[in-house]
């Protein structure tokens, strides 16, 4: 009889009917107002990107969220739980150059920019409502009615207010480094951003001879894993006190490390041993000509103390733009600074045998081998397996790559992150003494800077005569240098881009062009949401910081560092007390859910077909939330059948 009770019980059906009520009696609402006057307990919502389906992770997580709340609710607490959306940046982008046909950055300032962004801005709620009906029909209560959005000017002037206050302690500063950078959105990305990003893969690594000037068939041998620098290459690097070793295979004469002759495969005499630093000054001959690489400086061997010998030859290629070691060099021994890659990856026009070709094709690496093999320059190449940072959003392979760009000098705060961090209950613990407190300590500054269109803008102007730079921390302060302009200005591109103003010195400052990083608009929602300091500082006064926040292991380098970076800053306090990590979620055979293996999970299906309670109670018993969950749908079938029908039947005996 009770079974065939539990067997006639529509659980999808049923919990329609509770969430009915729900809304007609506003039960969500009424957990909050029946609690005034009670002690509060804050919760921080990690925002989505509304214009990408949500996925069973997300189930997951907002389950895990869903529940601390709820339990602090029982308890008498109450808890505000305000929705926010994610609304900037190239995951926006992205999918409006796919639906445009896009490819290259110039074709969007040739359609427009103001038009590219009014584009942006529909396509940002493109699956807003799969989200809205995701987030009720799985019973998670949160406040979408009154949520924060990162694109709303009230939130962006809070940025610039906590931007201006970087700029006034001269933290934010403008530097020539070696950035990650991805030639496909043409953009730079900071460390915590590449983090998100590494994939396993096998590359070419090559060995390359070049030949020394005045020494009859002598070569010094190199190895690289980056066979695309080699059109930039301006230098050797040697270790001064490295055994090196001069070697006859043939007719020829190579010279390299001593602890390194393992990867000759070739038949060799040992002529002679030679220090480091007895190899320094040789010359010798380029392997490509590029006429702005020449100079007195150039194709010569240096000392450096990078140069090991537990791979390669013992002897670097420098590229002078294309990594960090090779750029300190060649600052320190006064290479030329010039690029033979373009900002699209492309080699340019004076690598007169590869012009216009894109550096990570498969296609590019052969022609570069040829050319070596027919100047005589190549040895073999040989396969190399290891992880390699790639865009975050786009996926494209990163290039290190030197330019301009515009920092916060988060080292200069860094030991305080450090102490703050210890204040902070991490579940699992070891996450936040582990993974994020090894980040904090290996921490650098933060690259802001943007070269996109549909973000926050970068509110510094700057004069074009005299150079003098000005932070615009509020509306208000816009205002003063444009009389004119309206109260619902539109503070994105290219809108801002046309207020200018005169300098003193008789010159016009205009706004550099970039965006921010859009992480720095996420982990800017702790005050951001409330439009602090402008208004509302009450209640961000009482909800600063958190009680309680919860995302998955991939935000520690993301949003867990971002609003610790921003709050230790500004209030010198962490922005919340308390952090669950939860892990992936993977399909039944472990492997990571993606669209092109095909097994991903619809999480609508699953709330159809058994319900939001059997759902959350699975994701939550499993295995726990800091371990991965292997997603087996027959295990939901279990939990309804052993669980749910024991107590319903259990239930219904009463």
């Amino acid at each position: 009889m009770f079974k065939e009770l539990t067997d006639k019980i529509n659980y999808s059906q049923l919990e329609l009917e509770i969430l009915k009520f729900w809304e007609e009696q506003k039960i969500f609402e009424k957990s909050i107002s029946t609690r005034e006057g009670k002690e509060g307990f804050t919760f921080y919502e990690g925002p989505p990107t509304a214009n990408g389906k949500p996925g069973i992770h997300h189930v997951f997580a907002r389950t895990l969220k869903d529940l601390v709340c709820r339990y602090k609710t029982m308890q008498g607490f109450q808890v505000h739980r305000k929705a926010g959306w994610d609304t900037h940046g190239l995951p926006v982008e992205i999918e409006v150059e796919k639906s445009l046909g896009f490819k290259h950055k110039d074709e969007i300032v040739k359609f427009g920019i103001e038009k590219f962004n009014a584009e942006c801005k529909k396509s940002v709620w493109k699956y807003k409502s799969d989200w809205e009906r995701m987030t009720t029909r799985m019973g998670y209560w949160v406040n979408l009615d009154a949520p924060y959005v990162t694109f709303e000017n009230n939130y962006i002037e809070s940025i610039w207010w906590a931007l201006k206050q970087y700029f006034d302690k001269g933290l934010l500063y403008k530097g020539f480094k070696i950035q990650p950078y991805c030639p496909r959105c043409e953009t730079p990305l900071s460390s915590h951003e590449v983090s998100l990003g590494y994939e396993n893969v096998t590359d070419n690594s090559v060995f390359i001879k070049f030949k020394l000037k005045n020494e009859q068939n002598t070569f010094i041998l190199s190895w690289t894993t980056t066979p695309w620098t080699l059109p930039g290459n301006i230098a050797l690097a040697v270790g001064e006190k490295i055994d090196y070793v001069k070697i006859k295979v043939g007719e020829e004469f190579w010279i390299l490390a001593n602890d390194c002759l393992p990867v000759i495969s070739e038949k060799y005499e040992i002529e002679e041993h030679i220090l480091g630093k007895d190899l320094l000054g040789k010359e010798y001959i380029p392997l490509f000509d590029v006429d702005a690489l020449k100079s007195e400086t150039s194709y010569k061997v240096y000392a450096a103390d990078f140069v090991t010998t537990t791979d390669g030859t013992g002897v670097v290629h420098t590229a002078v733009m294309y990594g960090e070691d090779d750029y300190q060099l060649g600052k320190r021994v006064g290479l030329p600074q010039y690029h033979t890659v373009d900002r699209s990856g492309n080699l340019k026009s004076d690598v007169k045998e590869l012009a216009g070709l894109y550096v990570k094709d498969k296609a590019t690496e052969k022609k570069i081998f040829l050319h070596l093999k027919e100047k005589n320059n190549f040895v073999k190449h040989l396969p190399y397996a290891h992880e390699y940072p790639h865009c975050w959003r786009c996926k494209n392979p990163l290039l290190y790559y030197a330019r301009d760009s515009w920092y916060i000098a988060t080292t200069k705060y860094a030991k305080r992150m450090v102490e703050l961090n210890k204040q902070i209950n991490w579940y699992p613990s070891e996450v936040g003494s582990g993974r994020f407190g090894n980040w904090l300590e290996e921490n650098k500054d933060w690259s802001l800077s943007r070269d996109r269109f549909w973000g926050t803008p970068l509110p510094i102007w700057i004069c074009s005569d005299c150079g003098k730079l000005e932070c615009i921390g509020s509306v208000e302060q816009l205002k003063s240098h444009d009389k004119n302009l309206a109260t619902d200005f539109d503070l994105h591109k290219p809108f801002v881009d046309g207020i200018t103003w005169k300098c003193n010195c008789g010159g016009t400052l205009k706004r550099t062009p970039e965006l921010i990083d859009v992480w720095f608009d996420s982990g800017a929602m702790q005050f951001a949401q409330w439009h602090y300091p402008f208004e509302n500082k009450e209640i961000f006064d009482s909800q600063h910081a958190a009680d309680y926040i919860c995302e998955g292991i991939d935000q520690t380098r993301g949003w867990f560092y971002s609003l610790h970076s921003i709050s230790t800053f500004l209030f010198d306090k962490p922005a919340y007390k308390n952090v669950v990590v939860n892990e992936l979620i993977l399909d039944k055979d472990g492997q990571k859910m993606s669209k092109s293996k095909g097994n991903t999970v619809d999480p609508f299906m699953i709330l159809e077909k058994y319900g939001a309670d059997t759902t959350r109670w699975y994701l939550v018993t499993t295995s726990p939330p800091w371990k991965p969950t292997l997603f087996d749908e027959a295990g939901l079938a279990e939990v309804q059948r052993k669980f749910f029908g024991t107590l319903l039947n259990t239930y219904s005996f009463f």
